[in-house]
């Protein structure tokens, strides 16, 4: 069965072509920009690389040239699109009416869209994706696979804010979570990794790139996580703050007459690394600087200690914890990370190996603890296109 992974932004189209069941790549790529006249179009192929800028005016325009790529003469991968039978669909937010991916109809479109007031920057593109694909490939099945579908299981303990109760009732503001295609990944892969049934592991597993969060899964399903109504909670970030003291918006809107909008863009897009260094929201560019910065290494150490801490609470939570994972950009290459963040964790059973640690590469998973560890601790590269194909196949089928 050949399925189609797509992946809609506000102005990008994240794409995949899988040969399931055996998750056979056929192609991939991204196209940037779109609604620019310099869209930038990167596409891989049968061991080969194109790269292109040209206008794409809208997602519309994306997809046509997504077809036209996957089935071109030179560049095609296969020679008619009635041969993709199902199409999968990253969706950022499906509230608490989606704890599973489902099979597209009126009614889930009906229920994505109302779920768009609480991810407004995400659900939009991805409706856009969907009815776009829906009359582009009408003889295929579509599938949404959700963000925060995994999360579901936290209890109401775990996912309900100490404010007052209507706030729920009325606008459901709670707990969601997200990154859920990854950790659900991740899991399933380590619990293999560990020669154990996915409902008898319990993990931390911990999505670090330019968005952060960690997660508490207890006999395979997640018990906590520290993004919350939106994924501005938790950990420190690229570009967005995690938690902070909420009144400091307060005084700082008296300080400086700020209001609601300018709130949203400091926090989400001047905090993080990017606002405490001052240079930069890549981790690898603030490592090449932290010898001679002092605000490079004050942001990484901040980081690390935020990262540190959510590990310590998450091992309270779980009291029994087979393994630490650590997965996306930052956790696939960032040693210096996995390093500061399970150090000086030896009293709780968590005993990382050096060596193991530097010599672990992207792409390369693998396990970097002692093996005296009680806690493991394992690289585990994400695959969230992966993940929501075998979705994708298994609904169809």
């Amino acid at each position: 069965m050949i399925i189609l992974v797509i992946n809609c932004g506000s102005s990008s189209i994240k794409f995949q072509l899988f040969d399931m069941p055996t998750k056979k790549d056929m192609a991939k790529g991204l196209i940037e920009r779109i609604g620019e006249d310099d869209a930038k179009i990167t596409y891989k192929y049968n061991g080969e690389k194109h790269v292109e800028v040209l206008p794409i005016k809208d997602h519309k325009a994306g997809l046509a040239k997504l077809a036209q790529m996957i089935t071109d003469e030179k560049t095609g991968v296969i020679s008619s699109l009635s041969e993709i039978e199902a199409v999968g669909h990253r969706v950022v937010h499906g509230g608490e009416c989606y704890n599973s991916s489902v099979l597209i109809d009126e009614t889930v479109i009906k229920g994505i869209d109302e779920c768009a007031e609480l991810a407004p920057l995400h659900n939009p593109p991805n409706l856009m994706g969907i009815n776009e694909a829906m009359s582009m490939f009408p003889g295929a099945k579509n599938v949404a696979v959700f963000d925060t579908a995994f999360h579901q299981t936290i209890p109401d303990y775990a996912f309900t804010y100490p404010l007052p109760h209507k706030y729920y009732e009325d606008y459901k503001v709670r707990r969601y979570g997200f990154h859920g295609t990854s950790h659900a990944y991740v899991t399933e892969r380590s619990a293999e990794l560990l020669g154990k049934p996915v409902d008898q592991v319990n993990l931390i597993t911990c999505h670090l790139g330019n968005g952060c969060s960690i997660t508490a899964v207890k006999n395979g399903k997640s018990v906590d996580t520290s993004m919350g109504l939106t994924p501005l909670e938790g950990l420190v970030m690229g570009t967005r703050s995690g938690d902070i003291d909420p009144a400091i918006l307060f005084y700082l809107a008296k300080k400086e007459n700020l209001k609601m909008e300018d709130f949203d863009r400091i926090l989400n897009k001047e905090s993080g690394l990017l606002g405490i260094s001052g240079i930069s929201n890549d981790q690898r560019n603030l490592e090449d600087l932290q010898d001679t910065n002092e605000r490079a290494k004050l942001a990484l150490d901040i980081f690390d200690y935020k990262l540190k801490k959510y590990i310590g609470s998450y091992m309270a939570v779980l009291n029994d914890v087979d393994a630490i994972v650590f997965t996306g950009g930052i956790g696939e290459n960032g040693s210096l990370t996995r390093g500061k963040s399970c150090s000086g964790l030896e009293a709780l059973g968590v005993q990382i190996d050096d060596r193991k640690n530097e010599e672990t590469i992207r792409g390369k998973e693998g396990e970097i603890s002692k093996p005296s560890s009680k806690v493991k601790i394992l690289v585990v590269p994400t695959d969230e296109e992966g993940r929501i194909a075998s979705d994708t196949y298994q609904l169809v089928k």
